[in-house]
């Protein structure tokens, strides 16, 4: 077993560490959103997702801390906040039902590649594509914003433009994203299908 197998497979590294900090944020989060709807810290919660989501991957990289757990944690902390927002923003109001079924349908679409993917050997997820992080960082700095604007101050005035440009942007960039996912899955699977007929 190579070095590099070795640390792939570590399960105590500092992102590993902040993105289950991350997981716990969630129910917090909904919590505090939904429960006495304490906004402020609330938004304390989202932030820390925000700047964890962005160091946990560039520590990784820095530390050479890359590990399974991790690949599968990153992801699986973004769903849960960006499902857990979505949610909040939904029962109080903030937002529409149209921009939450938006978000959640995407990801019911790509449930249907599992089975596409076991079968082709790859597991359930394929490699995060650069577009996935830009549409959760989009989405991540507009749930804060859409947040503050449920107020009724200028801060809540000035935020409202900000946070729907944000959640546009995040909301088009996750179908982007969703459909180069697709064509990923739909590409690794003619590729098997070729050498397993160059095989006969």
């Amino acid at each position: 077993m190579t070095a590099e197998t070795q640390a792939s497979d570590r399960i105590w590294t500092i992102p590993n560490l902040l993105s289950g900090l991350r997981l716990l944020g969630v129910p917090l989060f909904l919590w505090l959103a939904l429960g006495p709807e304490a906004d402020g810290a609330a938004l304390g919660v989202l932030a820390f997702a925000g700047i964890s989501d962005y160091l946990d991957g560039k520590l990784a990289r820095v530390l050479n801390q890359t590990s399974r757990l991790g690949v599968t944690l990153d992801p699986l902390a973004d769903r849960l906040y960006i499902f857990a927002t979505i949610a909040a923003l939904t029962l109080r109001d903030i937002v529409p039902l149209w921009f939450a079924l938006a978000l959640v349908a995407r990801d019911v679409a790509l449930l249907g590649l599992v089975p596409v993917l076991r079968r082709l050997g790859v597991g359930t997820a394929l490699p995060v594509h650069y577009l996935g992080k830009a549409a959760t960082f989009n989405l991540l700095y507009a749930f804060p914003l859409l947040l503050l604007s449920a107020g009724d101050s200028w801060l809540a005035t000035a935020a409202r433009p900000l946070g729907w440009a944000f959640a546009i942007w995040g909301i088009a960039l996750y179908w982007w994203s969703g459909l180069l996912y697709a064509e990923q899955a739909r590409r690794l699977a003619g590729e098997r299908a070729r050498l397993a007929a160059a095989r006969k």
